[in-house]
């Protein structure tokens, strides 16, 4: 799913700011403060720390892998690409900046179209190979020639330069934050080319990153576990955890009680009934962060019902936007518009609100409601969603009173996302999150014209819709007031006028993790993700 895709934290605002600074010319950026190989020590009064033989184990709602390349890898793989692979840099939630991964210090140029970036020196991918600029240049070459996924960050390069071994020079066709696009979870990562075709079948990866595949079935309940690359450039401590195992656990309720038992260390999603109780349950820590990940639901623009424009607006106005944030209890707070509070393009004045009358107005307009014929609709959502569920029932209630059946169907992501390519649904509902932190992917995936929809389920075409989209990234990077407005005008083409989604609510993370967890960071800026190289048990 991007959880679904797309399965970030307050005060992203600085990511606005961030862009700004960050295409002053000339000025290095990032200093390296990323984590260094562990030193050996002959001082015989500091004890050995003891070698923690122990598997984290995370509890996953949804099949972890749907794609293995990192060039088009664009779902639920990010919790353990994520470990695997490495980008130039990383986002900090907490900085509100990008910092050093593969590359320690950057410098951008002429207003931001021209970026150089200093490679990290002795790294290795996990394939033996020695990393440097030719290789880097290799893989995002290779990224934007596959043009897949989210390969569009990449958009805006127009050559790539390698001066020496430790050096990239970028120069792009218009001004662009180009450390915070190589910040991105997908599409940023450095591999291997060499050996990009053995990367399908899940046996070999080629990254960069602490970790490395150890088995991969499919299917089964423990789909994934992960092994600690011994040859990692950030070095070893004996505390880290070295086993990492990915557990499918559909039912939250059942991951729940993984976690007491300690069968399970991490639960990505817990609904607030189990996640109040996580905060009176001993042995258990809770977590709570708010994202960028917000809630669509997707109509059908082109067939059925639905391509009714009065049908789309009547479902918008039935929504119980309140009694949903109230039943969710501290889990999401209500969307206003596409963009969460913290981006570029938030825009306070669309906040949804129920209106069953006028819903049964429009109805009626187009020939069904109460006393007319009834309306049929089918919806599909996330198998094991405990908030998407609450969602149906409320909707399913609301909708009765108006003479409209909805026939909802929960699925596994995949099989909702082949449905959902062959338009074969009336509701498409998924969550979606930026790439980095940026609007941007909102608009180019799910609402940009598609001759084969990947994202874009609702399936509209609009040529001048996406002449605005397609101007974003320029316009963010020159002129943020004219950004500003081309958001907040694009929110309005989307939501009123066509009427293509309805957008409930953006979530807020509430998890759970064994007591005996040390230095878990909800990063938002990459959902779901826990970054296992920085952990390791109470002592």
């Amino acid at each position: 799913m991007r959880w679904h895709k797309r399965l970030l934290v307050a005060g992203v605002a600085g990511a606005v700011a961030m862009t700004a600074s960050a295409c002053a010319g000339g000025q290095v950026r990032g200093a390296d403060r990323s984590p260094k190989p562990s030193a050996t020590t002959s001082d015989s009064a500091v004890p050995a720390a003891k070698a923690n033989d122990a598997t984290f184990v995370y509890a996953p709602n949804l099949d972890v892998v749907t794609d293995w390349d990192p060039a088009t890898s664009y779902s639920n793989e990010i919790i353990a690409m994520s470990n695997i692979y490495e980008g130039l840099t990383r986002y900090n939630t907490q900085s509100q900046k990008p910092e050093p991964r593969l590359a320690t210090e950057w410098t951008s140029a002429e207003g931001g179209k021209q970026w150089t970036f200093k490679l990290r020196q002795g790294v290795k991918f996990h394939t033996g190979a020695s990393v440097d600029a030719e290789a880097a240049k290799k893989a995002i070459e290779r990224t934007i020639k596959m043009n897949a996924g989210a390969a569009y960050i990449w958009g805006s390069v127009k050559t790539i330069e390698t001066p020496d071994p430790a050096t990239l020079k970028f120069t792009l066709k218009y001004a662009a934050p180009l450390d915070l696009i190589a910040s991105s979870g997908y599409a940023a990562y450095i591999y291997d080319t060499a050996a990009a075709d053995k990367l399908k079948d899940g046996k070999t990866d080629a990254g960069t990153g602490p970790y490395t595949i150890d088995t991969w079935q499919k299917g089964k309940e423990t789909e994934l576990t992960l092994k600690a690359y011994e040859g990692y450039w950030g070095g070893w401590k004996p505390e880290q955890y070295k086993k990492i195992a990915f557990r499918v656990t559909p039912e939250i309720t059942t991951s729940w009680q993984l976690l007491q038992k300690g069968e399970v260390n991490f639960v990505p999603r817990m609904n607030p009934q189990l996640y109040e109780q996580a905060g009176a349950t001993q042995g258990v820590q809770p977590s709570q962060t708010p994202s960028f990940q917000n809630l669509l639901l997707l109509f059908n623009t082109a067939t059925g019902p639905m391509k009714d424009v009065r049908i789309r607006q009547a479902l918008q106005l039935a929504i119980d936007y309140d009694g949903l944030i109230a039943a969710l209890k501290g889990a999401g707070r209500k969307s206003t518009g596409l963009v969460p509070q913290g981006l570029i393009g938030y825009t306070a004045q669309l906040e949804p609100k129920q209106d069953l009358a006028k819903a049964q107005a429009l109805l009626a307009e187009a020939g069904y409601g109460r006393d007319l014929p009834e309306l049929k609709l089918k919806m599909t959502y996330a198998q094991g969603d405990e908030d998407q569920k609450l969602l149906v029932t409320l909707l399913s209630s609301a909708l009765k009173e108006l003479n409209v059946r909805l026939e909802a169907k929960p699925m596994a992501w995949n099989a909702q996302w082949d449905q959902g390519k062959k338009q074969g649904q009336d509701i498409f509902v998924m969550y979606w999150y930026p790439d980095y932190a940026d609007a941007y992917s909102w608009f180019l995936n799910v609402f940009r014209s598609a001759d084969k929809p990947q994202f874009n389920l609702s399936y509209l075409k609009n040529a001048e819709i996406d002449k605005e989209i397609d101007a974003l990234p320029q316009l963010t990077a020159t002129d943020r007031f004219a950004a500003e407005q081309s958001y907040a005008t694009l929110q309005k083409q989307i939501i009123q006028d066509q009427a293509a989604v309805a957008v409930p609510y953006v979530q807020t993370y509430q998890r759970a993790l064994t007591a005996d967890v040390q230095g878990y960071v909800d990063n938002p800026a990459y959902p779901n993700v826990v970054f296992f190289y920085d952990l390791k048990p109470a002592s």
